[in-house]
């Protein structure tokens, strides 16, 4: 195992050596050109991060869900991701999880200690009720925390698909791990903060996992959020917008088929677009698997 100071993520950065000693403007410029290098590096590990969404499509397809695990801005952006995939795409709490070292507290304020310990990972993982079926992404900028570890190893014990994220190369996790996803943005603009350029790459990589998923899956309509649940003032007028533009019907209109359809968008696209009654709606939807797109065909 490499040395804690030897990592990428830890050395110096030779763009930001005097950042301390510029002006606002052009500190905020030498951020901004680093941050500019992430989208490349996370581009690069896309045929990887394919093979871990093709993974996690056909999990759930068998019922299974999709946990992130990690510490610090690490765990924090796992549970993130996961707390935004039932407004987004409209499915249940349980679908996507994340688990982060020192629990909910560590969400608002830094525990870092408890990253150490590894057997905390499998303890905290099996209590979510991991099973076999499942799907466990690690998450760790070193790649080497002691309680992602834990958790992915027992997960490999267990049989089920392991992902890990970092940004190192060769780390411990990606050896690890059935698929490993590594981009290497670089060295942090300050030494060691791998909470911005790391954190930014782990960030898009994760949107990439959870989106690609729920594409795939038909939850997304051409690129619209089709199964965003109207609960608020703001969701209830993006879903009329959304069932006017798919239906090709006027915002009075769509507001009436989303009424007709017990709100529930996908419904209501397809009573607009093929001018049919919910009861077959719904039936078309259920013989496509939820799929808009498969149940106009019909």
């Amino acid at each position: 195992m490499p040395r804690i100071e030897d990592l990428l993520t830890e050395q110096t950065n030779p763009a930001s050596a005097a950042i301390d000693a510029v002006s606002t403007e052009e500190a905020l410029r030498i951020v901004n050109a680093e941050d500019r290098k992430v989208a490349a590096a996370v581009e690069r590990e896309i045929p990887a991060i394919a093979r871990a969404v093709d993974a996690i499509v056909e999990a759930f397809r068998r019922g299974g869900r999709l946990f992130y695990i990690g510490a610090g801005t690490s765990g924090r952006l796992g549970v993130l991701d996961a707390s935004e995939c039932p407004p987004t795409f409209g499915v249940q709490p349980e679908m996507v999880q994340g688990i982060m070292a020192g629990g909910e507290a560590a969400l608002s304020r830094s525990t870092e200690a408890s990253e150490d310990d590894p057997a905390a990972g499998t303890r905290d993982l099996l209590a979510r009720g991991f099973t076999a079926r499942d799907v466990l992404v690690g998450i760790t900028a070193s790649g080497r925390t002691p309680y992602v570890l834990g958790a992915v190893a027992e997960a490999r014990r267990m049989g089920a698909v392991t992902a890990g994220i970092s940004c190192t190369p060769d780390s411990e996790l990606a050896r690890a791990v059935e698929i490993a996803i590594s981009p290497q943005p670089g060295p942090e603009v300050v030494a060691g903060s791998t909470r911005l350029k790391a954190g930014t790459a782990q960030k898009m990589v994760l949107n990439m996992l959870s989106t690609g998923a729920f594409i795939r899956l038909g939850h997304v309509y051409g690129n619209l959020m089709v199964n965003v649940q109207p609960t608020n003032v703001k969701l209830r007028d993006r879903a009329r917008r959304i069932v006017a533009q798919a239906a090709g019907v006027s915002i009075e209109r769509a507001g009436e088929l989303l009424a007709a359809a017990g709100d529930r968008v996908p419904v209501g696209i397809v009573m607009g677009k093929a001018e049919i009654g919910r009861e077959e709606a719904e039936r078309r939807l259920a013989a496509a698997g939820g799929r808009i797109s498969v149940a106009l065909e019909k």
